[in-house]
């Protein structure tokens, strides 16, 4: 549930966050689609608009910063509302993170639409679909404060490293069975791995969730257990 206030200024702030927060989310959701097609369809004009479209997710990752600590120096929020603006603080890098690994697959897709296409590669598009899923229902999570849908994100990266590795595989046995592929293949394998970190970007902002509605923090449980 989202708190109200009796200052409406405070609490229009605070929308406007939660406003530009969901507008750089759907960028970097396009850019991942963008960058991908890039890759698949060996247009080098897709490619060429994720790399201005980042421009954007840039700006909005300045101005969501700044707006963060505006509000905790001039607010000083307390409880939910202070753990709100710093995940906002955290949300905010991951987000730009993941735009720059869409313009880092969209390179891949320069470099690779001047050479001869590799087999099909519908794990791959399947693959970003997954990735996209996941930020798309973190950030729903983030705006509707809902843990336990943080926490379906969480158990849904599971999926998406088993697809990432049998990608990886047959691009490997490409590679075996032609060593004129290589470099293709080699470069569709860092796309993979690319859209793979895209899902740790987003468990990232789910357990970044979990933590601003209860308050508990649910990162590295391994590290946790052996301390």
């Amino acid at each position: 549930m989202v708190t109200t206030h009796t200052d409406r200024a405070y609490e229009a702030e605070l929308q406007e966050l939660r406003d530009k927060l969901l507008a750089m989310g759907g960028k970097v959701e396009a850019a991942i689609e963008l960058s991908v097609r890039a890759v698949l369809e060996r247009e080098q004009a897709i490619a060429d608009k994720v790399k201005t479209d980042d421009r954007e997710v840039n700006r909005l990752e300045v101005e969501i910063d700044s707006a963060c600590r505006r509000l905790l120096a001039l607010r000083q929020p307390a409880a939910s509302d202070l753990r709100f603006i710093t995940t906002a603080l955290k949300i905010v890098t991951d987000l730009e993170r993941m735009g720059d690994l869409a313009v880092n697959i969209a390179e891949r897709g320069i470099d690779l639409s001047g050479a001869p296409p590799l087999p099909p590669q519908h794990r791959l598009a399947r693959l970003a679909e997954l990735s996209e899923a996941q930020l798309k229902k973190a950030l729903d999570a983030f705006v509707s404060r809902d843990a336990a849908k943080a926490e379906e994100v969480m158990r849904g990266d599971d999926i998406l490293d088993a697809l990432y590795l049998e990608i990886f595989n047959d691009l490997l046995t490409l590679m075996m069975e032609d060593s004129r592929v290589i470099r293709r293949a080699t470069a569709l394998m860092f796309v993979a791995k690319h859209l793979e970190r895209f899902g740790d970007h987003a468990i990232n902002l789910a357990e970044m969730v979990v933590f601003m509605v209860r308050g508990t923090d649910v990162r590295h449980p391994r590290s946790r257990e052996q301390a």
